[in-house]
């Protein structure tokens, strides 16, 4: 479970999280919905111990986020980066096998098949680990980077606006690898996107950020039905950019 007590984060000033909680529960998959720009993946990146708030506490089984704490939780989260964040110069397996061989100390066999498992729980052909990133398509490329993030088996994965830059077609593939993923290695999935068909295709709940706070938490039924003026003005935002 992960716990987010009363978080501020400020930019030059700016509050961007201000006084956030928000509670996700074990095995669910969430996704926190709101405009472009927002603080979403603030909230992700202060989640994982990449940003750190200068009010409130963030707990992770029960584990607060702080000092040493946080580089061992890591070990329990995969962390989706918007652009995957594959280096350039290693191919795809050396990618996928880099926290093997750094944190765990493997042997390259071992690492090796370590890799093929991964690559083919994401989908992927394992001929794919001798490719480097940019010979990949952009659907390629984040299963790519799904399966480095899955490589250490953790308890939580964060995608940050997993289908950003992908057609229709393909996006829907990735919500469903993320759905499948989820049910069968029993994990916890934390999403942002401002992508309001994914989020209600993929979510167990969904989480509105709005003025630095999660303005509403519920069911994905519940959200489509909200009378709440963010969800509202968020709705009608998006539907008349997609023009659906």
């Amino acid at each position: 479970m992960v716990i987010v007590e009363n978080i501020t984060k400020e930019f030059n000033g700016r509050k961007v999280l201000d006084n956030l909680s928000i509670e996700i529960r074990d095995g669910e998959i969430i996704t926190i919905i709101g405009k472009s720009g927002i603080g979403k993946s603030v909230l992700l990146k202060s989640i994982v111990g990449l940003l750190r708030p200068e009010k409130g506490r963030i707990f992770i089984d029960d584990i607060p986020l702080v000092g040493e704490n946080i580089y061992l939780l890591r070990r329990k989260i995969g962390f989706i980066f918007q652009k995957s964040a594959l280096i350039e110069s290693l191919n795809v397996g050396e990618n996928i096998g880099l926290a093997l061989k750094y944190i765990r100390n493997m042997p390259a066999e071992e690492i090796r098949n370590r890799v093929i498992d991964a690559l083919r729980k994401v989908e992927l052909d394992p001929k794919v680990m001798e490719l480097f990133p940019s010979n990949l398509s952009g659907g390629m490329l984040k299963r790519a980077a799904i399966a480095r993030a899955i490589i250490l088996n953790p308890q939580y994965i964060l995608y940050d606006e997993p289908t950003t830059g992908l057609d229709p077609i393909v996006s829907r593939t990735i919500e469903e690898l993320i759905i499948n993923l989820n049910r069968k290695m029993k994990i916890t999935s934390i999403i942002v996107t401002h992508d309001l068909n994914s989020a209600v295709g993929i979510s167990d709940r969904i989480a509105m950020l709005s003025g630095g706070k999660i303005t509403f938490l519920g069911s994905t039924s519940d959200f489509m039905n909200s009378s709440n003026r963010d969800i509202i003005e968020f709705r009608s935002s998006y539907y008349l950019k997609t023009g659906e």
